[in-house]
């Protein structure tokens, strides 16, 4: 799964490398500790022009699909399982229609064991960024006026599949994690090859998963009111 992720910067590099057209002003700070509810940055296609305009947005961790009564739905949904989208209502329309990149600097997971549960920090070890597959909707809030600017609210969710390599050591399941070609498939709300780009994806996770590097990390991190660069600073040998 992916419960907790970095995202130490969201720059000009990465609108340039994902083709971003059009950036938010309200992009969140970097934090060193996102989880579900929170704001973080999302890379989507917006189908209301021609051709789509790519568009990096702030948008909140935990889908709520448009049918929702209210957003509290959201927080059971910060993930969804790969293999069983075409069949989750929660996610099947997003999965056909509304796919985003969740850009991160590495994730953290933690690992079950005898005496209790282990952070570990996972990300690349030549510090380069990490796509996560997402799926993204839009809410209306129908007790707000048409004018008002909150009435919308963007929300998103990072697809998961089953551990690949030594993640597999860790937890049994990772984040799917897409290169640049396959994210800029995966964003282009034209194409109806989707599961083959998760494929593709899938396909390449065992390469993927040896690049990384897996540090176990302080307790500090299960507490969502820490947020600095300290929680990633590998516990000593």
């Amino acid at each position: 799964m992916c419960g907790r992720f970095v995202v130490a910067e969201v720059g000009s590099e990465l609108v340039s490398v994902l083709r971003v057209d059009l950036v938010a002003e309200n992009l969140p700070a970097p934090s060193w500790n996102v989880a579900p509810t929170a704001q973080a940055a999302i890379v989507l296609d917006s189908v209301k022009t021609e051709p789509p305009t790519r568009r990096l947005e702030s948008a909140r961790w935990g889908l709520v699909p448009s049918w929702a009564k209210d957003p509290s739905v959201g927080a059971r949904a910060f993930n969804a399982r790969s293999e069983e989208l075409e069949d989750k209502p929660m996610f099947r329309s997003a999965f056909e229609n509304r796919r985003a990149v969740i850009p991160a600097s590495g994730y953290y997971e933690w690992h079950t064991a005898p005496d209790g549960k282990q952070p570990y920090y996972i990300h690349p070890a030549d510090d380069q960024p990490l796509f996560f597959a997402g799926l993204y909707e839009w809410w209306r809030d129908k007790s707000k006026a048409d004018d008002d600017p909150t009435r919308w609210l963007l929300s998103f969710t990072i697809l998961t599949r089953a551990s690949a390599g030594p993640l597999a050591d860790i937890h049994d399941r990772m984040p799917v994690v897409l290169d640049v070609d396959y994210a800029d498939a995966w964003l282009d709300p034209t194409v109806d090859y989707q599961r083959d780009v998760l494929q593709a994806a899938y396909d390449a996770a065992p390469e993927l998963s040896d690049t990384f590097e897996i540090r176990p990390v302080g307790s500090a991190v299960g507490n969502v009111r820490n947020d600095s660069p300290s929680l990633i600073i590998p516990l000593p040998s």
